[in-house]
Formats: C-alpha cells, structure tokens, sequence
C-alpha cells in the first residue's frame, strides 16, 4: 500500500510538468514525494506495537471474513446486539490508515519547503492540490475493500504493472523498434518508469509465492512490446489500406 501514493504522486508531478524529459523541478518534487512517502511509512511502523520499534505484533489472517468482524456482532439469546467489534487482522488495516494520514502531514510540512528552498516556485501546488483528493480517496478505498485488496494484491499488482507499461508506451509518438529501445536506455525519465513498472511486477510475483525462478519474466512484457509492436501498430493497416 505504501507503493500506491508514491506511485500516485509521481504521476500528477509528470502530468503536471510541462517538458518530456525530466527537469530539475520534476527532479525535485519526486524525490521529495518520495521521502515523504518513505517517512511516513517508517513513522507508521513505529507507532504501531512496539512502540518505536520497526517490527510489528500483528494477528494471523485466516479468512476473508477476519476484516469485516462489524458484521459478525453477536446476539445472545436473539435479542439485543453486543457491539464489540475488534480489528481482528490488527494492525494490517490501521497501520494503512495512518500511514496515509502521516503521507498527507508529511506533504503540507515537507513539500512547500523544498519548494521555497529548492526555488520550485508554483509547480509544486497542482501536484499537491492532486493529493488532496486521491489521498483521502486511497483511504475510503482501504477502509471499504481491505480485506478484498489483502488477498487480491498479488495479482492487482501484477495487472496493473503490465497495463501501465502498455499504457506508457502506446502513448509514444514514435512506435518504431528503434526509437522504442532508444527511449527506453537513454531516457532518464522512461528509465526510472520502466524500473518503476518492474519493480511492481517483481512485488507481486514474490507476493504469490511462486518459485523465483518466475523472476526472469519481470522484463517479458517489456520486451514483448517493443518486439511486437510492429505486428499491432494502427500505422501498418493505415498504409496498407492506402495501398490497396
């Protein structure tokens, strides 16, 4: 969960950043986005029992159900119900919503900052603006599908690795195999996104538990993109029709 505002901000810095290729203000907003993610995560963990410490005591998950005990209230004799609702699956469901508290504290102290330090000027309010929104939507999010997201997560991240990695390279002008091994090598920004797209997928391979030797395949949807883009390129059939 921790991946996903990081991942989220990164993406409102870029939509927000006028050039192609990193600059120094995207430079700046992401690395701080990324300590404040990094900080809040590490604040998270140690408020959590033991305090100040960076391991957690936490109860084994066993079904689905341990998420929503809100719906298992009992009734003695059916007549009026105990409200004793505990967080069964503790603090795999708290340490989550703190940390997106600690995340969106850690924005309005850090980031406006760096901006004035660093001289970011009034690039850094869109992004932020951004975080205003999709953080508290994170949050409804986890509180509503936690338990659906525990379980689902392996393979969510899996998906959303190779959707994203699609989604960034069909968004390329230049849909040549040379131009997309160029962009891919030498592009310090598609650089940092394509790690950023691998390491999600390497996350959710381990996370199923499979052998890692399926680690290996972490590049596949990479290069099966770039070597098959030629077969699947709207370009091709446009000139072919031209030609008949």
């Amino acid at each position: 969960m921790t991946m996903l505002p990081l991942m989220m901000h990164c993406f409102f810095i870029d939509m927000d950043a006028k050039d192609r290729k990193f600059s120094r203000k995207q430079l700046i907003l992401t690395a701080s986005a990324f300590v404040e993610v990094a900080l809040s995560a590490i604040l998270a963990t140690l408020f959590m029992e033991p305090m100040w410490e960076l391991r957690l005591y936490a109860c084994d998950v066993r079904k689905l159900t341990d998420w929503y005990t809100l719906f298992y209230n009992p009734s003695p004799n059916y007549e009026a119900r105990v409200y004793c609702t505990q967080e069964a699956v503790y603090p795999l469901q708290t340490i989550v919503l703190v940390f997106y508290f600690l995340c969106l504290v850690n924005m309005f102290l850090i980031r406006p900052l760096v901006s004035k330090v660093m001289d970011v000027g009034g690039r850094s309010k869109a992004p932020i603006y951004s975080a205003l929104y999709f953080l508290p939507l994170l949050t409804f999010i986890h509180a509503l599908a936690c338990g659906l997201i525990y379980y689902s997560f392996p393979y969510l991240s899996v998906a959303i690795s190779m959707i994203a990695n699609a989604i960034h390279y069909s968004l390329k002008l230049d849909q040549t195999l040379k131009a997309l091994v160029h962009s891919s090598v030498c592009e310090l920004k598609n650089v940092v996104i394509i790690a950023v797209h691998w390491m999600l997928l390497a996350y959710g391979i381990t996370s199923l538990n499979y052998h890692y030797a399926f680690m290996c395949l972490v590049p596949f949807p990479t290069l099966f993109y770039i070597l098959t883009v030629r077969f699947t390129d709207p370009g091709e059939f446009r000139e072919l029709e031209s030609r008949i």
